[in-house]
């Protein structure tokens, strides 16, 4: 722990400690404290490497792997699927039902300053699935020709609300209204067993730079007026909570878990440990 530490807080002053991150740090402090005292330097460090390698594999890599099957199965010929910014589970999830044949088109719901969507539009339309590309303020628009939203998730909370990038509670809430299915695609090792019901008592925010750095039109001259004015303060959170009741279903590597069942999570990773 004296070498472990300062690494520790290295991260922790480069960003905000996020669920994953902690998570992954009290697994390696757990494997630490549980190796064995007589065995020698070298092999408790090469015995420490593979359980993190285990870990990568179990959790993050095999996990996404059953989450594309067990999600790809939810989407049907015909199906118009709606996804918001870029998740690389969803995109994983939407190229391996292509690949198996499925008839479906995506409309990629996209926000600045990010327009993460951009580069998940590029993957799809390059494997061949018909796309469409809106930016948030179009959704009501399209809305009603929806038949299913696939999102992802950077932790999901044991009161079923999802932390996720800014502008995904909108997405559900207004798929919601209009009676479209939401479902979640999310790994356990973002699964936090806190209750977290806001985004504003916790969140990440983006670096000031970033909000006029995305309009292409503000001439640099303009953006660093703005920036610099006393009477302007710049907000731009990186994410938003949606509530469980905005959800129909989470699909996880331990199964397609209800919002209301998300605390769940740990007896099931038992079970299968």
């Amino acid at each position: 722990m004296t070498y472990l530490s300062p690494q520790i807080s290295h991260l922790v002053a480069a960003r905000p400690m996020s669920v994953t991150m902690g998570n992954a740090i009290r697994q390696l402090k757990l494997e630490i404290s549980g190796s064995d005292i007589d065995l020698p330097e070298q092999d408790a460090k090469d015995a420490l490497c593979q359980k993190i390698d285990n870990y990568i594999r179990d959790r993050i890599i095999i996990a996404d792997q059953v989450i594309e099957e067990t999600a790809g199965n939810k989407i049907k010929d015909g199906d118009v699927i709606l996804t918001y910014a870029r998740s690389s589970v969803v995109q994983k999830v939407l190229l391996g039902a292509h690949a198996e044949g499925r008839q479906f088109s995506v409309i990629v719901v996209d926000s600045r300053p990010m327009l993460e969507g951009k580069r998940l539009l590029s993957v799809l339309a390059s494997a061949g699935i018909q796309c469409t590309y809106i930016l948030l303020p179009a959704l009501g628009a399209i809305i009603t020709e929806v038949t299913l939203v696939l999102v992802g998730a950077h932790s999901i909370h044991s009161n079923g609300a999802v932390y996720s990038r800014a502008g995904t509670a909108l997405v559900a809430m207004m798929a919601k209204l209009h009676s479209v299915p939401v479902v979640v695609c999310c790994e356990t090792y973002k699964y936090s067993e806190t209750v977290q019901l806001d985004s504003f008592t916790k969140n990440e925010l983006a670096p000031q730079g970033d909000l006029f750095s995305s309009f292409p039109s503000v001439k640099a001259r303009d953006s660093l007026t703005l920036e610099n004015d006393e009477h302007l303060e710049i907000l731009n959170p990186l994410y938003d909570l949606t509530p469980p009741n905005c959800i129909t279903a989470v699909v996880t590597e331990v199964g397609v878990i209800p919002p209301n069942s998300i605390g769940s999570i740990p007896v099931a990773l038992g079970r299968l440990l």
